[in-house]
C-alpha cells in the first residue's frame, strides 16, 4: 500500500480582484493591449481562465479596471488650488503623465470613457469644486484633447519601434524624453484660457 504524501503540494493562493487587476496592469506595461488577452492572463497567474470570470464578467470589464488604476493618480489633493482654471490646468498634466506611465494607456483609458465604464477624474473634481456647465464643459475639452494627443504620441512611439512611422515623425530621444511637453502645455493652457470667456459670459448661455 502506498504510504500517503506527507508533502502534499501547497495549494495556489486564492487570487482576488486587486490581485487580477495588478496582474493585468503589468502584463500590459510588458507586452501592450494587443496581446493583453484573459488566457495569457491567467498563464500569467497560474488560473484557468475561467477562473478570472469569477471576478470580471469580461474582458471590458476588466480593461475598465485596469482604467480605473490608470487613472488614479489624477484624483485631486488637498494641496491642488480651488480656482477652476488654476485646477483644470494641474490635472490636465496629471492625466497626461498618467496615461504615459502606462503601455498603451491612453487606448485602454480611451475605451472605458467611451463605453461609459468608468468616469473621467476631471469630472469627478471639477464638478465637486464648481457644479456648472462650464465645469463639464472644461472637463469635457481638457478630457479629449489629453486622451487624444497622448493616443497619439503613444501609437507614434509603438511605430517608431517598428520602423514604420515616417522619417519625420520619428522620435528622437530628447522628444522621447519630453513628448510634445511645450506642445501641449502650450494647448492646454489655450483651453485653460476660454474659461475665463465663458466666465464673463461672452458669446456662451448663462450656467445652469
Amino acid at each position: 500500500m502506498t504510504p500517503p504524501d506527507s508533502n502534499p503540494s501547497p495549494r495556489a493562493p486564492r487570487r482576488t480582484k486587486e490581485d487580477i487587476v495588478d496582474a493585468a496592469v503589468d502584463l500590459l506595461d510588458r507586452v501592450g493591449l494587443p496581446d493583453l488577452s484573459m488566457r495569457r492572463l491567467a498563464e500569467e497567474i497560474g488560473v484557468q481562465p475561467s477562473a478570472l470570470y469569477w471576478h470580471v464578467s469580461s474582458k471590458q470589464e476588466l480593461l475598465a479596471a485596469v482604467s480605473a488604476r490608470i487613472l488614479t493618480p489624477v484624483a485631486p489633493r488637498p494641496s491642488d488650488p480651488e480656482g477652476l482654471g488654476q485646477a483644470a490646468a494641474i490635472l490636465g498634466h496629471r492625466l497626461h503623465d498618467a496615461l504615459l506611465a502606462h503601455r498603451d494607456g491612453a487606448e485602454v483609458v480611451s475605451s472605458s470613457l467611451a463605453l461609459g465604464l468608468v468616469a473621467s477624474p476631471l469630472h469627478v473634481a471639477l464638478s465637486a469644486w464648481e457644479d456648472t456647465v462650464t465645469a463639464r464643459v472644461v472637463a469635457d475639452a481638457i478630457t479629449h484633447y489629453v486622451v487624444g494627443i497622448t493616443f497619439h504620441e503613444q501609437q507614434r512611439r509603438s511605430a517608431d519601434a517598428w520602423g514604420a512611422a515616417a522619417p519625420g515623425a520619428s522620435i528622437t530621444p530628447a522628444s522621447f524624453a519630453h513628448p510634445s511637453e511645450d506642445a501641449f502645455s502650450a494647448a492646454l493652457a489655450l483651453i485653460v484660457g476660454g474659461i475665463a470667456v465663458r466666465q464673463d459670459g461672452v458669446g456662451h448661455p448663462a450656467d445652469a
